[in-house]
């Protein structure tokens, strides 16, 4: 890859696909093109101590981008072993704080999720690329280190010796003492114990639960569709009863704007009777006082 001109390359490697318990881990690691790392090999070919410091050195390195992945036996169980190690790889390379300008993967299969990068698979990968390796020895020890404390829970079937292999053993303390927790049910003989009933139950019952829900939120959005439809018919059936209304109330208040007008109109009449009345009367009253007027000067010059 640095060949074709990617800087940033990825290497990637699982951790744990064989043994009866525990996780499957995955790492990856970016190196820088100068770094010089002694002994750096396929971590299954060194010694435990051989990874241990050279676990230290890349983790410690600071030109060194690393992360890790875990994925838990309840996983295991789900989707098989195969599609929790891809899953495992995956998400270790989404681990990275950035993203590498390849990838290179231990094996024969491509991990989903990372098709947008330059991808390739190498058979035997940890023994012939130096980033494989080190992706190699830091998911190794990470592993080991996470089998020790499950040691330390579940200290009678010998996690600490074996790291969860199917070491004779390993088996015979099953059988004393039945599977732990930790314990893969879809492996042998835990999934004989434990009647275990093939890969994907959880998976299954987790996919019918979706669906089952799904259906439910479907025929919640036909009721509430079809009580809309009920509220418009409704609505378009009280449209014509409501336009009556406002017509009456319209005439209504037409009829008493009418007979407000007429009471006006008539006492406008009325007070211009009045009005005439009290004219007439003004006018005779004094049409009256001028006729006494007039006879009285008449008497007057009749005396004279």
């Amino acid at each position: 890859m640095w060949a074709k001109g990617y800087k940033a390359v990825a290497g990637v490697d699982e951790a744990g696909r064989g043994p009866l318990a525990g996780p499957v881990v995955a790492a990856a690691a970016v190196l820088p093109a100068d770094i010089q790392l002694a002994g750096l090999n396929d971590s299954k070919q060194m010694s435990e101590g051989a990874r241990e410091e050279l676990y230290e050195q890349l983790t410690s390195h600071p030109d060194v981008a690393w992360a890790v992945a875990v994925v838990d036996r309840e996983t295991i169980d789900e989707v098989n072993i195969l599609q929790a190690a891809m899953l495992a790889m995956t998400r270790a390379v989404q681990g990275l704080a950035r993203a590498p300008d390849a990838v290179l993967v231990d094996g024969n299969r491509r991990p989903a999720g990372l098709e947008h990068l330059p991808m390739q698979a190498l058979v035997k990968g940890d023994a012939s690329s130096t980033c494989i390796a080190a992706a190699s020895v830091i998911a190794k020890v990470t592993r080991d280190r996470l089998m020790l404390e499950l040691d330390a829970q579940y200290p009678q079937y010998g996690f600490a010796q074996h790291k969860g292999y199917g070491v004779p053993a390993h088996k015979a303390a099953i059988q004393r003492h039945g599977p732990c927790p930790e314990h893969r049910r879809s492996f042998e003989p835990v999934k004989s114990m434990t009647g275990w009933a093939g890969y994907g139950q959880a998976a299954k019952a987790a996919a019918a639960a979706a669906a089952a829900a799904a259906a439910e939120q479907q025929v919640a959005a036909g009721v509430a569709a079809a009580e809309a439809e009920v509220v418009s018919v409704a609505a378009e059936e009280q449209q014509p009863l409501q336009e009556a209304a406002a017509d009456a109330g319209d005439a209504a208040a037409a009829a008493a704007q009418d007979q407000g007008q007429a009471k006006e109109q008539k006492g406008s009449r009325k007070g211009r009777t009045q009005q005439q009345r009290k004219r007439r009367s003004s006018a005779g009253e004094a049409e009256a006082a001028a006729a006494a007027a007039a006879g009285g000067a008449g008497r007057r010059r009749r005396r004279a």
